[in-house]
C-alpha cells in the first residue's frame, strides 16, 4: 500500500542529458552493399576476445565453448505451462524444453505477461502461467525479459479499461505497473514499457503524453534495478519508422523518461516488404546507435512461404545484427509450429522436423560464431586463442577448468599447474 501511494505521487521529471553520436560501423555510403568480409571483420573485432592458457610447455590444450555471452533468445507460448488452456502434451513439452535448452540462452513470454492475459477481470490478477514459464526457464539457466507492462494499441487493451473514467484509468495504470514489477522483482528486471507506441496511443490519448513518464517512474520506484525498453516495428527492415522512432526516443528522453534500451521487432514477410537490403538494416541500426543505448532485436520471424527465402534472409540479417556493437540480443519469435503465430515459418514443423532455416541458424550460432579447437602451448607454456565471448571448458592432460570470457574484460587467463 505504501508503495502504491508513493507511485501515485510521482511527478513528471525533466532532466538534461547528452546524446553522443557514433560513427557508422561500416565504411560505406547508404547505397553501397555491405560485404561479407566487412561483417566478418566486425564480428571478429567486437564479439571475440583472448583466452590465455598457462600450462607446461608444449602441452596440448582442448578448448570447448559451452555457452554464448551474447543473447540468442526465443518467445515462449502460454501452452508450455501445464495448467494453460491447450497445454502441450507431456511428450511435446519435453521435446520443446530440450530444443529450448539446446538452441537458446534467453527467452521472453510471448503472451503470458501481457496485461490482457494477467488481469482478464479487473482486480483478479493471475501470474500462474507466466510464473510457470519463468520457472521452466530458470531451471535451465535461461534468463527472461518482460514483454510487456503496457501495450499502446486499442485492439490489445483489456475490455474493462475502456469504460473507466480518466481517474480510474490512471489508478489502473499505477496498479498494473506496481503489480507486475513487484511480482517479478529479482526474477525479471527488464521490460518493454509501453509496446508499439508508434502505432498506438490509447494511454496518451486518454491521460496525456506525460503518462509515459509516469509509467516509467512507477516501474523504477517499484524496482530500482528495472531496465526499460521501447519496442516497435517497421524500424530496421522496412525502415519507414526509423526516423519517427528516432524522433520519439529524443522526445521521450527530453521529457525525462528513463529509457534503458531500444527494441526493434524483426517480423518479415512478403506481405509487408520485399527481401530486405542489408545496407538499409545497417543504416537504420546506425541511426539508433546515436543514443548509446543497448539495442535488442526482439521479435525475429522470417514469415516467407518459400523456405529458401527464409534461409537467405536469416543468413543475411543475423550477421548484420550480430556485427553491430550496440546489439545485445537476437530473439526469435517462437520456434515450433505446434504453437506459433505463423506456423508455416516456424523453425521446427509440428512433427518436430527442423526446417532449413534451423540448420542455417545453428550453423551461425553454434559453428561459425562458436569456438571449439585444440592447440599446443609454446615453449613458455602459453597458448593464446581468439574466442567468442562466452563460457568454456578447458582441458589439459585430462585436467579440466571452466571459465568465462567476457566482453567487459576482453580476455581471460586460465592456469594449469
Amino acid at each position: 500500500m505504501k508503495l502504491y501511494k508513493f507511485c501515485t505521487l510521482i511527478f513528471f521529471f525533466v532532466y538534461s542529458f547528452s546524446v553522443f553520436a557514433q560513427d557508422e560501423i561500416f565504411d560505406q555510403t547508404p547505397s553501397e552493399k555491405v560485404t561479407d568480409q566487412q561483417i566478418n571483420n566486425r564480428i571478429a573485432k567486437i564479439r571475440m576476445g583472448d583466452l590465455i592458457i598457462h600450462t607446461k610447455p608444449n602441452s596440448i590444450v582442448k578448448i570447448e565453448q559451452t555457452r554464448h555471452e551474447f543473447l540468442f533468445g526465443t518467445a515462449i507460448p502460454n501452452e508450455l505451462a501445464e495448467t494453460a488452456p491447450n497445454a502441450f502434451s507431456k511428450e511435446d513439452r519435453e521435446k520443446y524444453l530440450q530444443i529450448l535448452e539446446n538452441n537458446f540462452n534467453y527467452a521472453v513470454h510471448e503472451n503470458a505477461l501481457k496485461w490482457y492475459e494477467t488481469e482478464k477481470i479487473q482486480g483478479n490478477v493471475d501470474y500462474k502461467i507466466a510464473d510457470r514459464i519463468w520457472e521452466l526457464c530458470n531451471e535451465r539457466n535461461i534468463p527472461m525479459r518482460g514483454h510487456c507492462i503496457y501495450w499502446a494499441k486499442d485492439e490489445f487493451m483489456n475490455d474493462w479499461l475502456f469504460p473507466l473514467n480518466n481517474e480510474e484509468l490512471r489508478k489502473a495504470v499505477v496498479e498494473r505497473g506496481v503489480s507486475v514489477t513487484n511480482h517479478f522483482k529479482g526474477k525479471i528486471n527488464e521490460f518493454d514499457l509501453n509496446n508499439e507506441m508508434l502505432h498506438g496511443d490509447f494511454f496518451r490519448r486518454r491521460l496525456g503524453y506525460g503518462v509515459i513518464n509516469e509509467m516509467a517512474w512507477i516501474v523504477k520506484a517499484t524496482n530500482q534495478d528495472a531496465k526499460l525498453y521501447l519496442n516497435d516495428y517497421g524500424i530496421l527492415d522496412m525502415g519507414y519508422n526509423a526516423d519517427p522512432y528516432v524522433k520519439q526516443i529524443k522526445n521521450l528522453l527530453a521529457s525525462g523518461v528513463p529509457i534503458d534500451g531500444i527494441g526493434c521487432q524483426g517480423h518479415l514477410s512478403l506481405k509487408t516488404t520485399m527481401t530486405t537490403p542489408a545496407e538499409k538494416v545497417q543504416k537504420n541500426l546506425d541511426k539508433l546507435a546515436q543514443f548509446n543505448l543497448p539495442i535488442k532485436i526482439t521479435e525475429v520471424l522470417f514469415a516467407y512461404d518459400d523456405e529458401q527465402v527464409q534461409v537467405d534472409e536469416l543468413n543475411k540479417l543475423l550477421p548484420i545484427y550480430f556485427a553491430h556493437p550496440n546489439v545485445e540480443a537476437i530473439v526469435m519469435w517462437g520456434f515450433w509450429a505446434g504453437s506459433h503465430w505463423q506456423p508455416h515459418c516456424a523453425m521446427w514443423k509440428k512433427d518436430w522436423t527442423p526446417r532449413p532455416q534451423t540448420e542455417a541458424y545453428r550453423n551461425l550460432v553454434f559453428n561459425k560464431w562458436w569456438t571449439e579447437t585444440e592447440g599446443k602451448a609454446d615453449k613458455e607454456g602459453i597458448l593464446n586463442v581468439r574466442a567468442f565471448y562466452g563460457d568454456y571448458k578447458i582441458t589439459v592432460n585430462s585436467k579440466t577448468q571452466n571459465i568465462s570470457l567476457s566482453k567487459n574484460t576482453g580476455n581471460a587467463h586460465v592456469y594449469f599447474k
